[in-house]
Protein backbone atom coordinates (compact mmCIF):
# COMPACT_ATOMS: atom_id res chain seq x y z
CA UNK A 1 0.00 0.00 0.00
CA UNK A 2 1.41 3.05 -0.84
CA UNK A 3 1.48 5.91 1.88
CA UNK A 4 1.24 9.80 1.98
CA UNK A 5 3.60 11.58 3.85
CA UNK A 6 3.36 15.44 5.38
CA UNK A 7 5.52 17.83 6.68
CA UNK A 8 4.03 19.23 9.70
CA UNK A 9 5.22 22.80 9.80
CA UNK A 10 3.43 24.91 6.98
CA UNK A 11 1.45 21.95 5.42
CA UNK A 12 -0.44 20.47 8.94
CA UNK A 13 -0.62 23.76 11.15
CA UNK A 14 0.26 27.43 10.08
CA UNK A 15 3.56 27.24 12.36
CA UNK A 16 5.77 29.16 9.91
CA UNK A 17 4.42 32.89 10.28
CA UNK A 18 4.98 32.39 14.01
CA UNK A 19 8.72 30.72 14.29
CA UNK A 20 10.12 33.55 11.49
CA UNK A 21 8.32 36.35 13.74
CA UNK A 22 10.20 34.70 16.45
CA UNK A 23 13.47 34.46 14.57
CA UNK A 24 13.52 37.91 13.58
CA UNK A 25 12.75 39.53 16.54
CA UNK A 26 15.94 37.68 18.26
CA UNK A 27 18.20 37.39 15.13
CA UNK A 28 17.60 41.42 14.11
CA UNK A 29 19.05 42.07 18.28
CA UNK A 30 21.77 39.78 18.08
CA UNK A 31 23.18 39.96 14.12
CA UNK A 32 22.38 43.33 13.47
CA UNK A 33 23.95 43.50 9.99
CA UNK A 34 22.02 41.48 8.55
CA UNK A 35 18.68 41.79 6.90
CA UNK A 36 17.08 39.19 9.02
CA UNK A 37 13.95 39.35 6.64
CA UNK A 38 15.40 38.73 3.44
CA UNK A 39 17.88 36.00 4.92
CA UNK A 40 15.29 34.00 6.32
CA UNK A 41 13.51 33.48 2.90
CA UNK A 42 16.50 31.16 1.46
CA UNK A 43 16.05 29.06 4.74
CA UNK A 44 12.97 27.93 6.21
CA UNK A 45 12.41 24.57 6.07
CA UNK A 46 15.62 23.92 8.05
CA UNK A 47 15.93 23.25 11.51
CA UNK A 48 16.58 26.15 13.87
CA UNK A 49 20.17 25.17 14.29
CA UNK A 50 20.88 24.80 10.83
CA UNK A 51 19.34 28.66 10.33
CA UNK A 52 20.74 30.06 13.30
CA UNK A 53 24.06 28.38 11.88
CA UNK A 54 23.69 30.11 8.20
CA UNK A 55 23.23 33.41 9.21
CA UNK A 56 25.43 33.59 11.67
CA UNK A 57 28.05 32.72 8.99
CA UNK A 58 26.73 35.59 7.18
CA UNK A 59 27.22 38.15 10.03
CA UNK A 60 30.18 39.71 11.92
CA UNK A 61 28.40 38.96 15.21
CA UNK A 62 28.37 35.53 17.16
CA UNK A 63 25.47 34.05 18.52
CA UNK A 64 24.49 32.90 22.23
CA UNK A 65 25.90 29.60 23.02
CA UNK A 66 22.17 29.09 23.76
CA UNK A 67 20.64 30.76 20.79
CA UNK A 68 18.91 27.67 19.71
CA UNK A 69 17.55 26.81 22.75
CA UNK A 70 16.56 30.29 23.38
CA UNK A 71 14.60 30.27 20.03
CA UNK A 72 12.83 27.09 20.16
CA UNK A 73 11.59 27.57 23.63
CA UNK A 74 9.91 30.95 22.67
CA UNK A 75 8.61 29.58 19.24
CA UNK A 76 6.94 26.72 21.53
CA UNK A 77 5.60 29.21 23.80
CA UNK A 78 3.98 31.18 21.08
CA UNK A 79 2.87 27.86 19.14
CA UNK A 80 0.58 26.86 22.61
CA UNK A 81 -0.82 30.18 22.31
CA UNK A 82 -1.36 31.05 19.14
CA UNK A 83 -1.30 27.72 16.60
CA UNK A 84 -4.14 26.73 14.09
CA UNK A 85 -4.26 23.97 11.78
CA UNK A 86 -3.92 24.56 8.40
CA UNK A 87 -7.46 25.36 6.58
CA UNK A 88 -9.12 22.21 5.39
CA UNK A 89 -5.93 19.65 6.80
CA UNK A 90 -8.40 17.73 9.18
CA UNK A 91 -10.59 16.52 6.50
CA UNK A 92 -7.76 16.14 4.32
CA UNK A 93 -5.93 13.53 6.88
CA UNK A 94 -9.59 12.11 7.22
CA UNK A 95 -10.70 11.70 3.76
CA UNK A 96 -7.79 9.97 2.07
CA UNK A 97 -7.50 6.28 2.82
CA UNK A 98 -3.60 5.81 2.17
CA UNK A 99 -1.53 5.07 5.23
CA UNK A 100 -0.10 8.06 6.15
CA UNK A 101 3.36 9.32 7.93
CA UNK A 102 5.05 12.89 9.10
CA UNK A 103 7.86 13.28 8.64
CA UNK A 104 9.07 17.17 10.38
CA UNK A 105 12.26 19.09 10.41
CA UNK A 106 11.47 20.21 14.13
CA UNK A 107 11.68 18.00 17.54
CA UNK A 108 9.43 15.60 18.25
CA UNK A 109 8.55 17.44 21.18
CA UNK A 110 7.10 20.35 18.87
CA UNK A 111 5.23 18.12 16.35
CA UNK A 112 3.63 16.09 18.96
CA UNK A 113 2.51 19.54 20.84
CA UNK A 114 1.22 21.21 17.47
CA UNK A 115 -0.79 18.07 16.07
CA UNK A 116 -2.12 17.83 20.05
CA UNK A 117 -3.34 21.74 20.02
CA UNK A 118 -4.67 21.30 16.83
CA UNK A 119 -6.35 18.10 17.27
CA UNK A 120 -4.91 16.87 14.02
CA UNK A 121 -3.71 14.06 16.50
CA UNK A 122 -7.60 12.58 16.62
CA UNK A 123 -7.68 12.71 12.46
CA UNK A 124 -4.42 10.63 12.29
CA UNK A 125 -4.75 8.45 15.04
CA UNK A 126 -1.63 6.54 15.66
CA UNK A 127 0.57 7.81 12.72
CA UNK A 128 4.30 7.41 12.72
CA UNK A 129 6.38 10.01 13.22
CA UNK A 130 9.72 10.83 11.88
CA UNK A 131 11.82 13.90 13.14
CA UNK A 132 15.07 15.52 12.72
CA UNK A 133 16.73 14.25 16.21
CA UNK A 134 16.43 11.14 14.16
CA UNK A 135 18.88 11.59 12.16
CA UNK A 136 22.82 13.18 11.33
CA UNK A 137 21.27 15.02 8.68
CA UNK A 138 18.04 16.57 8.66
CA UNK A 139 16.33 18.46 5.79
CA UNK A 140 17.30 19.30 2.89
CA UNK A 141 19.57 15.99 2.92
CA UNK A 142 17.20 13.36 1.75
CA UNK A 143 18.13 11.40 5.03
CA UNK A 144 15.22 12.00 6.69
CA UNK A 145 12.59 10.54 4.07
CA UNK A 146 14.67 7.80 3.62
CA UNK A 147 14.28 6.87 7.24
CA UNK A 148 10.79 7.10 6.76
CA UNK A 149 10.51 4.96 3.38
CA UNK A 150 12.69 2.35 5.36
CA UNK A 151 10.47 2.11 8.66
CA UNK A 152 7.80 1.88 6.68
CA UNK A 153 8.73 -0.21 4.60
CA UNK A 154 8.12 1.47 1.50
CA UNK A 155 10.16 2.09 -1.49
CA UNK A 156 10.46 5.65 -2.17
CA UNK A 157 8.25 5.71 -5.28
CA UNK A 158 5.51 4.85 -3.51
CA UNK A 159 5.53 7.37 -1.11
CA UNK A 160 4.03 10.78 -2.05
CA UNK A 161 5.10 13.94 0.39
CA UNK A 162 3.61 17.22 0.72
CA UNK A 163 6.09 19.52 1.64
CA UNK A 164 5.87 23.65 1.92
CA UNK A 165 9.68 24.65 1.66
CA UNK A 166 12.35 24.40 -0.78
CA UNK A 167 14.62 22.67 2.03
CA UNK A 168 11.89 19.80 2.03
CA UNK A 169 10.99 19.43 -1.66
CA UNK A 170 14.40 19.60 -2.33
CA UNK A 171 14.52 16.42 0.54
CA UNK A 172 11.91 14.14 -0.66
CA UNK A 173 13.14 14.52 -4.21
CA UNK A 174 16.51 13.88 -3.55
CA UNK A 175 14.97 10.43 -1.70
CA UNK A 176 12.97 9.32 -4.95
CA UNK A 177 9.29 10.28 -3.78
CA UNK A 178 7.54 12.09 -5.32
CA UNK A 179 6.75 16.05 -3.74
CA UNK A 180 3.30 17.71 -3.86
CA UNK A 181 4.45 21.53 -3.01
CA UNK A 182 1.88 23.71 -0.64
CA UNK A 183 1.73 27.15 -0.77
CA UNK A 184 -1.54 27.65 1.40
CA UNK A 185 -0.07 28.63 4.56
CA UNK A 186 0.06 32.00 5.68
CA UNK A 187 3.67 32.90 5.39
CA UNK A 188 4.00 31.99 1.61
CA UNK A 189 5.11 34.73 -0.68
CA UNK A 190 4.36 34.98 -4.77
CA UNK A 191 7.54 33.32 -5.61
CA UNK A 192 7.24 30.32 -3.88
CA UNK A 193 5.57 28.33 -5.86
CA UNK A 194 8.24 28.82 -8.79
CA UNK A 195 10.88 27.92 -5.96
CA UNK A 196 9.29 24.56 -5.04
CA UNK A 197 8.38 23.81 -8.85
CA UNK A 198 12.41 24.46 -9.56
CA UNK A 199 13.21 22.22 -6.02
CA UNK A 200 11.45 19.13 -7.75
CA UNK A 201 7.63 19.25 -6.45
CA UNK A 202 5.93 17.56 -9.12
CA UNK A 203 2.25 20.02 -8.93
CA UNK A 204 1.70 23.09 -6.34
CA UNK A 205 -1.43 22.72 -4.05
CA UNK A 206 -2.93 26.07 -2.96
CA UNK A 207 -5.59 24.46 -0.66
CA UNK A 208 -5.76 21.39 1.20
CA UNK A 209 -9.22 20.97 -0.76
CA UNK A 210 -7.66 20.22 -3.90
CA UNK A 211 -5.22 17.26 -2.23
CA UNK A 212 -7.63 14.63 -2.59
CA UNK A 213 -7.65 14.76 -6.60
CA UNK A 214 -3.71 15.18 -6.54
CA UNK A 215 -3.62 11.98 -4.74
CA UNK A 216 -5.84 10.36 -7.34
CA UNK A 217 -3.98 11.69 -9.98
CA UNK A 218 -0.64 10.41 -8.47
CA UNK A 219 -2.14 6.92 -7.59
CA UNK A 220 -3.54 6.76 -11.82
CA UNK A 221 -0.30 7.87 -13.04
CA UNK A 222 1.74 5.03 -11.05
CA UNK A 223 -0.79 2.31 -11.60
CA UNK A 224 -0.45 3.31 -15.82
CA UNK A 225 3.23 3.09 -15.18
CA UNK A 226 3.39 -0.50 -14.08
CA UNK A 227 4.24 -3.08 -17.00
Amino acid sequence: MRTLIFDCDGVLVDSEAIAEGTLVEYLSHWLPDLNIDQALGQALGMTTEDILRHLEALSAHSLPDDATEQVDTAIEARLARELKAIDGADMAVRGISLGKAVVSNSRRSRVLASLASTRLAEAFGEVPIFTADQVTHPKPDPALYRLAASQLGQVPRDCLVVEDSVAGVTAAHAAGMCVIGFVGASHVDAEQPARLTQAGAWRILEHMHGLEALVNEWQSSANNALP
